[in-house]
């Protein structure tokens, strides 16, 4: 059985159309799940008019590790899918590829590729084919010497896992402000599993986020590893994000975007110094890392 839960937010531009791309899929799932957090358009009257089951929690109570397990509790699929509300699937076969490489004993989870939207900016554009590339990949703790951090790179914005795994490995991690994803997909790798990158599983999904956006997108996730700093006993960030920054500057110059390559390493800096400032968070006070802060709401708690 497979379970579909995706957490919203006033979703009421996506969801019917999310929605209606998941019933035409391929493969068939036996349920919706929508978490939302206290919508105030009409998200859960539309996803309820299309058979999904809507549970609804106070907005100050969403976390995303304690949101996505509270669905994963309520679900009764062997299999979990996990999307956004604005990840919308490319085409009928996401579900079918998606969920393939579970069929391995060693490897419980899986997830799909991103690729933008047509409004998206180049930066973004780079960003998607950067991590998201056309080549599937096999993961396991064998690769953390030759692509570091990568190993346990997992977004939950198109994703597979088996539930029972996933209960084995305890689930997302809560109160954590992002990265829940990549730690659980770590923690599993540590275990000896495999995690799939499936290329052919592919959704809409990409953000036009301002350089002051992506400088609190990346303390967000400064503050995340820094809350979890096991993990730089097996691998640090930093040579995946100057790689990053040289493969996207020779992006630019390939396909001529002038205007971009002076914004490319401006943005890259604010990105890096975010990032710094949320590992330090310890000496920040939590007034401040609200304005620091892209999730607010994890603060004022």
């Amino acid at each position: 059985m497979v379970s579909i839960i995706i957490p919203t937010l006033n979703a009421e531009g996506y969801i019917s159309t999310l929605i209606g791309k998941i019933r035409v899929q391929s493969i068939k799932t036996d349920e919706i799940l929508i978490v939302d957090s206290s919508s105030e358009d009409n998200t859960r009257s539309i996803a309820e008019s299309l058979g999904a089951k809507v549970i609804t929690i106070d907005r100050r109570d969403f976390d995303h590790g304690i949101t996505r397990n509270l669905g994963v509790k309520i679900s009764s699929g062997d299999i979990v899918i996990f999307l956004t509300q604005d990840a919308l699937p490319a085409n009928e076969h996401l579900i079918e590829n998606l969920i393939k490489p579970l069929e391995r004993e060693d490897i419980p989870l899986s997830y799909g590729r991103q690729i933008p939207r047509d409004d998206a900016n180049p930066l973004e554009r780079f960003a998607r084919a950067f991590n998201y590339p056309d080549r599937p990949l096999v993961k396991d703790g064998k690769l953390i010497h030759s692509i570091g951090i990568k190993t346990f790179f997992f977004s939950n914005v198109c994703s597979a896992i088996r539930k029972k795994e996933f209960e084995e490995a305890g689930g997302f991690p809560e109160k954590i402000i992002m990265n829940e994803d990549m730690i659980l997909a770590s923690k599993l790798i540590l275990k000896g599993y495999k995690a799939a990158y499936q290329p052919s599983a592919v959704v809409f999904h990409s953000h036009n986020y301002s350089i002051t956006e992506q400088f609190k997108r990346y303390f967000d996730i400064g503050v995340s590893l820094n809350r979890n700093r096991w993990i730089f006993k097996f691998a640090k960030p930093e040579g995946e994000g100057f790689r990053f920054v040289k493969e996207q500057i020779k992006y630019l110059l390939k396909g001529e975007k002038w205007c971009w390559i002076p914004y490319g390493p401006v943005e890259a800096l604010a990105r890096y110094f975010g990032y710094r400032l949320g590992l330090a968070e310890d000496k920040i006070p939590d007034k401040l890392k609200i304005y620091l802060s892209i999730h607010k709401h994890f603060w004022v708690k």
